[in-house]
């Protein structure tokens, strides 16, 4: 007997007598690609103890991987907090707790990149749209899968890039660190006085080169002490911001042992791209000027925070078993880095690198979007705002008193929830249910542009 097709699988879904409940417990999760099915209960009191709400069964909640090419409706949503959390920081949020007045501080867009280990299959495009030749003689389309990948696979170094990769972060701490330590200079101060008379403030995002190293987009600010609400020092200004930028990148280093024992120093690449930032809200990344604007800043950095490292550049999951790397589908580059990391991994020297348990990322083992302390708000408490919004929703769709005889909103704080769920499947049953829901998340995705393209027209 044949499978049934996918044409099959979905008129069955739709035929079934719960296919109501099933969709509207899919919609709650935004269309998500493999849901979390919980079995359990949840009772909602009062400040009094008394029972709001209480509810038993099987529900369904989201996965919330940031990848989205794992789970676009749950990568949408990642992307959407992270853009608030970048933009609050940027333009300043009351509700964040941080003052538009941000917009007055010394502010820019910097992009630091890894340095090369070896020459790579290029496309690079003249000013008048001519594409120059790669090194390999060709001129290469820009789908072109070789682009990227090692010129000569024998003498690239793919130790040096792994090690590099696995350090990356080390190296912006680094970065961070020789930073504070020339906005001190500039000030007149030793360092360790920096932090009573300003902090740095920042928010990065990595995102992967074809080659397959990521390169760090940051926000970087300049607030007061106390952070956002204090004012700046007036000692330091854009162009010592600029300056003192320019100096860490090039000064800021970190040596590590290759496996032959040979000491390696670390370094960014020697490109440095570092721009002003400006309030102006404006549609496109950059003003007539070149300088960068507010709202588009935080979407563009916003929409790396989602990208893995691709599906020609790793595994969007772990590997356990280096032989079933030959059935991704992998450049050989990318497969020479993963094999590398997973060999690395292997040797005493690097067990705190933890490198097999990476190998699927290429060696990186950092998140994909930071933050210094004060920045902003944290994911933490824009997921807080979200989940009482809608507790809000529940209590008002059930008839519950959810603001006072004045009309003031209840004070959830008050409200005590009590949930015991525990999981039971993970994903959906079929590819039936997984296309349904692919559509549920694309409706959405769809309905989203179409309100942000109408404020714009507005």
């Amino acid at each position: 007997m044949s499978a049934p097709t996918l044409d099959a699988m979905i008129s069955d879904r739709i035929r079934r007598d719960d296919y109501r409940t099933w969709r509207a417990a899919v919609e709650a999760t935004g269309g998500c690609a493999a849901p979390i099915h919980l079995r359990g209960s949840s009772t909602i009191l009062d400040r009094d103890g008394a029972i709001l709400i209480e509810r038993s069964g099987q529900v369904l909640a989201p996965c919330g991987n940031r990848r989205a090419t794992v789970c676009p409706a749950c990568s949408d949503r990642y992307a959407a907090d992270a853009f608030h959390l970048l933009r609050a920081g940027l333009a300043g949020d009351d509700t964040k707790n941080v003052p538009a007045s941000v917009t007055d501080r010394p502010r820019a867009f910097l992009t630091l990149t890894a340095p090369s280990f070896g020459p790579v299959h290029t496309r690079k495009v003249t000013r008048r749209g001519h594409v120059v030749p790669c090194g390999c003689g060709e001129r290469h389309h820009p789908d072109d899968p070789r682009i990227g990948t090692a010129l000569d696979p024998e003498r690239y170094d793919y130790v040096g890039a792994v090690l590099w990769q696995a350090h990356a972060g080390a190296l912006w701490a680094r970065f961070t660190t020789t930073l504070r330590r020339a906005l001190a200079a500039a000030l007149g101060l030793r360092v360790r006085e920096f932090r009573d008379h300003a902090r740095l403030s920042y928010a990065k995002v990595a995102e992967y080169q074809r080659r397959g190293l990521v390169h760090f987009h940051a926000v970087i600010r300049l607030d007061g002490p106390d952070g956002p609400t204090d004012p700046h020092p007036p000692g330091l200004d854009h162009h010592a911001l600029r300056a003192a930028i320019h100096h860490a990148a090039r000064a800021a280093t970190l040596t590590v042992t290759r496996p032959d024992g040979e000491l390696m120093t670390l370094t960014w690449g020697a490109q440095l791209d570092l721009r002003p930032v400006t309030p102006t809200a404006a549609r496109h990344l950059e003003d007539e000027t070149g300088e960068i604007t507010d709202t588009a800043l935080a979407g563009y950095i916003a929409k790396y925070a989602t990208k893995g490292t691709g599906a020609t550049d790793g595994a969007d999951r772990p590997i356990h078993d280096i032989d079933h790397v030959q059935y991704l589908d992998l450049t050989a580059h990318h497969r020479a880095m993963i094999e590398t990391a997973w060999e690395l991994g292997g040797h005493a020297e690097y067990e705190a690198l933890n490198l097999r348990r990476w190998a699927h990322m290429l060696g990186f083992r950092g998140h994909f979007l930071t933050k210094s302390q004060r920045y902003s708000a944290t994911f933490g408490a824009i997921r807080g705002e979200r989940r009482t919004w809608r507790l809000r929703a529940d209590l008002h769709a059930l008839d519950c008193d959810t603001a006072d005889d004045n009309g003031i909103p209840l004070d959830l704080s008050t409200v005590t929830v009590i949930n015991d769920w525990w999981p039971v499947h993970y994903g959906h049953r079929d590819d039936g249910e997984r296309e349904l829901a692919a559509a549920i998340a694309e409706r959405n995705r769809q309905q989203r542009r179409s309100k942000i393209g109408t404020r714009r027209a507005a």
